[in-house]
């Protein structure tokens, strides 16, 4: 069966954001100097900015991820179920320098990105979001996959080229 695609976020946000609160964590992939790819376990928070989606990633700045996305910016996030849905976020993610990202961020995880995905970070980073261990990747999606267990359709964002 053929994909559905479009390039208006609006037509899969409802979608998107279900399949993100029901899974919530999401495995992040990158790829080292030779092209190896390595996952980790994650839970970045989402949201809706100018007809895109934005998403926030709270971590720590490994030695093994900032060498990573020095590498190459290009990650996919990837989320299941055992029901078969699942979700796959073709994206650029870069840390996010400022404190304005790094206090949006944080406030967007108190909040929920979508409600009811998300956390209290300062279990994590006690000082806050000035916190001196507290960094935050910003994920830019390029591309959207959007799988529904009970009969494997297939719907693609792709918004049009910049």
């Amino acid at each position: 069966m053929p994909a559905t695609r479009t390039d208006l976020f609006a037509d899969v946000q409802d979608a998107f954001f279900d399949h993100v609160r029901d899974i919530k964590y999401a495995t992040m992939v990158t790829v080292d100097r030779r092209n190896r790819p390595r996952a980790r376990i994650l839970l970045p928070v989402w949201e809706v900015v100018d007809g895109r989606p934005l998403g926030w990633l709270a971590a720590y700045r490994t030695p093994v991820k900032t060498a990573h996305l020095a590498h190459s910016p290009h990650t996919t996030y990837s989320y299941w179920s055992p029901r078969q849905n699942a979700v796959h976020v073709d994206a650029r993610s870069t840390w996010a320098t400022t404190d304005t990202d790094r206090r949006h961020a944080w406030n967007l995880y108190l909040r929920g990105g979508p409600p009811g995905v998300g956390y209290d970070p300062a279990h994590y980073w006690r000082g806050g979001p000035t916190d001196p261990q507290y960094h935050v990747i910003r994920i830019e999606p390029r591309r959207i996959q959007l799988v529904r267990g009970t009969d494997l359709h297939n719907t693609i964002w792709q918004p049009p080229a910049d």
